[in-house]
């Protein structure tokens, strides 16, 4: 856990209840997100080195969340979650309890009902207030004795990591409210190298925090990485025409990533001649494919589209006033 974070945990033995305060570094309305959404609840939920597997997610009033931790050895427990009350951005209400693959509740180990409330706090982190209730002061003191205030801390710290991951670059690199357009871009290993070359095709220099390696972010509770990975780069953007921003980061297989270049995206372009249509057309897709040589279209505009020598699909379109 990061050490600057709040954090209060205590057990109220006449109640039958446990009582959690637990701060994030990120705005409500994305640690929120993150409780409520299954394919993030996936990535952090669970304590290493348990992994949380999602089946069905309906998250609301009367809906229900059906999932399982898988151990390491491959043993499975199935547990379900169902709503009561959800305010959103404040509170939800959840009774948790172990269950089969199909959603049957049994016995196995006792079942609690959940109370979380999200408030805004320092800055523009937020506090997580838990209130958790047993039927008994026996199902209390069992859950305590198998290491749930452990496991809760360990999902916790997963959760530190996702939101530092994901949303520290937003914060350093996202500096006012003003709208804007940018494309992402994933790549094996080779960002520096792409992007380079397209500095060289439109001019400029890299904005923001500039070329951001790995070895500049802290990775809590991952593993030391090798000195090749340290050097990859995690985030870069480059303004290119109109304002639009191009922003990317390598995706490594090392890290468990898997890029594949696709025909499901375009870059669409709009220069302010023919002349510079065709330079941007000839020096992008110079070792590239063509799909579609620059011409006159129907809709009155001058266009061609390929696939550059990295794989990225692009669309050239100059359209005369």
């Amino acid at each position: 856990m990061n050490p600057t974070l709040f954090m209060d945990f205590t057990v109220d033995k006449s109640n039958n209840t446990m009582h959690i305060k637990r701060q994030f570094d990120a705005p409500r309305d994305v640690v929120w997100k993150a409780w409520t959404t299954a394919e993030i609840l996936d990535q952090w939920w669970a304590p290493k080195p348990y992994k949380c597997n999602t089946k069905t997610m309906d998250f609301k009033e009367g809906g229900y969340w059906l999932y399982y931790m898988e151990g390491p050895k491959g043993d499975i427990h199935w547990c379900r979650a169902d709503y009561s009350s959800v305010n959103p951005q404040e509170s939800y209400e959840a009774t948790d309890a172990f269950c089969d693959s199909d959603g049957k509740i049994n016995d196995i180990h006792p079942g609690s009902h959940w109370h979380n409330v999200f408030t805004d706090f320092e800055g523009d982190s937020t506090l997580v207030t838990i209130t958790i209730t047993y039927k008994s002061l026996e199902d209390l003191e069992k859950i305590v004795e198998m290491g749930f205030k452990e496991g809760l801390a360990m999902g916790m710290e997963n959760l530190d990591h996702y939101i530092s991951t994901q949303f520290k670059l937003r914060k350093e690199n996202k500096v006012t409210n003003k709208a804007g357009v940018a494309t992402y871009l994933n790549f094996p290993g080779n960002t520096e190298e792409v992007f380079r070359f397209y500095q060289k095709v439109f001019g400029g220099e890299f904005t923001g925090r500039g070329l951001q390696r790995f070895e500049d972010f802290s990775f809590p509770g991952q593993p030391p990485m090798d000195e090749a990975t340290k050097k990859l780069i995690i985030h870069v953007e480059l303004t290119i025409l109109g304002g639009h921003r191009l922003m990317a980061t390598d995706a490594p297989e090392s890290m468990g990533f898997k890029v594949n270049a696709g025909n499901n995206m375009h870059i669409h372009l709009e220069p302010d001649s023919k002349e510079e249509a065709d330079r941007l057309f000839n020096e992008l897709s110079a070792g590239g494919e063509v799909e579609m040589g620059m011409k006159d279209m129907f809709w009155g505009a001058y266009f061609g589209s390929f696939q550059d020598k990295y794989g990225i699909n692009w669309m050239i379109n100059y359209q005369p006033v």
